[in-house]
C-alpha cells in the first residue's frame, strides 16, 4: 500500500499475448502464475463456459451432483495413477492442500492414533497462503515470523541437495530420515511439491530423493502428500513430476492448470484405504464443505482443458520443444557475473541471480522490451502457456539477456 510498484492494465488477451490499455501487447511467460496452459481465450475453453451457462452455473455440492464434477473426477481418476480413485472438488489450490492436511489428521484420529497430527515439510517449499498450507511452507521466507504462536508448528527437513539429472548422493535424504524415524509417532503425513521446488526457489531436485521418502513413509507408517499444483498436467516433462520417480502419493493435490487458468478449481484425490478409514472416523465424514466445491462451469472448463491436453501431442510438440529451445537459448546467460545458475526442466526455465532481483527496475525494461515476466527473490524464470510459438519464445528469452547485459547484471 505505500508506495507501490507499478501496475499494467490488461484489457484483453488471446493465445500467449496480453493487450494493454495503451495498446501495447506482451508476450506472457508466466502463463498467469503457470495456469494458462492452453493460452488465453482458446475457442474451445470458450464453448464448454458457454454450453454449460446454459444449462447452470452454480449448485450446491452436498446431496446433489452433476454431469461435470462426475465427468472430471472419471477423467481425473483415468488420468492420475492407481490407488487414487476418491476426488474431493474445491475452490482453490491452498484449499486443496488444506483439504489433503485435514483428510491425513482424520485418517489417523480413524485409526485411534489422534497423536500423528503433525507434518514434516521440505525447507525451500511452497504450499498456499491459508493457515494450515503456509504453516508447511518454508519456514523462513513462509511469512511465519507474522505469525508465530498462531501457526500449527511442523517438522522441517534441508531442502534436497542432489540437483535433477546429476549424481545422486545418498547422504541428500539423511537428515529427513532421521527426523521422520525420531517423530513418526507424531507425524501425520509428509507433503512435499514432487521434483521441482516452484514459488520457493524454482529448485528441481532428484527423483531418487523422492523414491527414498515414498520408501521412508512406508517404513515409518507415515502418509505421503504430493503437492502437483503447480507441476501438474505436464509442466515439467511427465504429465504429474511424480512419474519422473515413479511413485504414487497417497494424496495428491492438483490445481492451477486444472482449468488452464479459467476459473478457480482445485482437487484433491486420495485412495480408498485413506478415504474409507477416515470416514469409518467419529465425524463420519471428511470435515470440509466449500460452498462452491465442484463448481458446474469451473468443472467442464477443466473436463475440456483435460481432454484438449490428452488429445494433443503435448509432450513432443510442446514441452519438449520449450525444454529444448529454453536449454539453447538461456545457456549464454551463465556468462553474466551476476548470474548464479541457469536450469531447465520442461517448459519452465530459471536463471537464479547472485542476488535477490530489483523487481521495480526489471519489471519496466521487460514491459518495455514486449514481454510479461515477474521475477521474485533471485529468480527470473519463464513458464510460458504450452501453445507458445518458437518466434514467440525466443522474443521472450532474448529480452531477458538483452536486458541483463543492459543493466550491467
Amino acid at each position: 500500500m505505500i508506495a507501490p510498484p507499478p501496475v499494467y492494465p490488461v484489457v484483453s488477451a488471446s493465445g500467449v499475448h496480453l493487450t494493454l490499455a495503451d495498446g501495447r501487447k506482451l508476450i506472457d511467460g508466466m502463463s498467469s502464475w503457470w495456469a494458462v496452459i492452453h493460452g488465453y481465450n482458446h475457442p474451445r475453453l470458450n464453448l464448454a463456459l458457454e454450453k454449460q451457462i446454459k444449462s447452470m452455473a452454480h449448485v450446491m455440492f452436498g446431496g446433489l451432483t452433476h454431469t461435470p464434477a462426475i465427468d472430471l473426477a472419471r477423467r481425473l481418476v483415468a488420468l492420475t495413477p492407481d490407488p487414487l480413485d476418491k476426488v474431493f472438488l474445491c475452490d482453490s489450490g491452498s484449499v486443496s492442500v488444506e483439504v489433503a492436511i485435514k483428510m491425513a489428521i482424520q485418517y489417523w484420529q480413524a485409526r485411534g492414533r489422534p497423536r500423528k497430527h503433525r507434518l514434516l515439510a521440505l525447507a525451500g517449499g511452497y504450499h498456499g497462503d491459508t493457515f494450515a498450507a503456509m504453516s508447511v511452507c518454508d519456514p523462513v521466507t513462509g511469512m511465519h515470523h507474522l505469525f508465530r504462536g498462531v501457526l500449527p508448528q511442523q517438522f522441517f527437513a534441508p531442502r534436497p541437495g542432489c540437483r535433477f539429472g546429476e549424481p545422486w548422493d545418498p547422504d541428500d535424504v539423511t537428515e529427513f530420515a532421521g527426523l521422520i524415524g525420531a517423530h513418526c509417532d507424531e507425524i501425520a503425513a509428509v507433503i512435499l511439491e514432487p521434483i521441482v521446488q516452484g514459488a520457493g526457489g524454482m529448485w528441481f531436485y532428484h527423483p531418487e530423493y523422492l523414491r527414498q521418502v515414498r520408501a521412508l513413509c512406508d517404513a515409518h507408517d507415515v502418509l505421503l502428500i504430493t503437492d502437483e499444483i503447480a507441476t501438474g498436467f505436464g509442466r515439467t516433462g511427465t504429465l504429474f513430476a511424480c512419474e519422473h520417480a515413479g511413485i504414487v502419493p497417497d494424496i495428491l493435490c492438483l490445481g492451477k492448470a486444472l482449468t488452464s487458468g479459467y476459473l478457480t478449481l482445485a482437487a484433491t484425490l486420495t485412495t480408498a484405504s485413506v478415504a474409507e478409514t477416515l470416514s469409518c472416523g467419529g465425524a463420519g465424514c471428511l470435515m470440509q464443505g466449500p460452498t462452491f466445491m465442484a463448481n458446474p462451469l469451473a468443472c467442464a472448463v477443466a473436463t475440456a482443458s483435460i481432454d484438449l491436453l490428452c488429445e494433443s501431442d503435448w509432450w513432443q510438440r510442446s514441452v519438449q520443444s520449450i525444454e529444448q529451445q529454453l536449454r539453447d537459448e538461456l545457456a549464454a546467460c551463465i556468462e553474466l557475473p551476476s548470474v548464479r545458475d541457469v536450469r531447465v526442466l520442461g517448459a519452465i526455465g530459471v536463471i537464479e541471480m547472485q542476488e535477490s532481483v530489483d523487481v521495480r527496475r526489471l519489471t519496466p525494461r521487460f514491459v518495455e522490451s514486449g514481454i510479461w515476466l515477474r521475477p521474485f527473490d533471485r529468480q527470473i524464470y519463464i513458464m510460458p502457456p504450452y501453445v507458445i510459438e518458437p518466434q514467440d519464445l525466443s522474443c521472450i528469452t532474448d529480452a531477458v539477456r538483452r536486458v541483463l547485459v543492459e543493466k550491467g547484471c
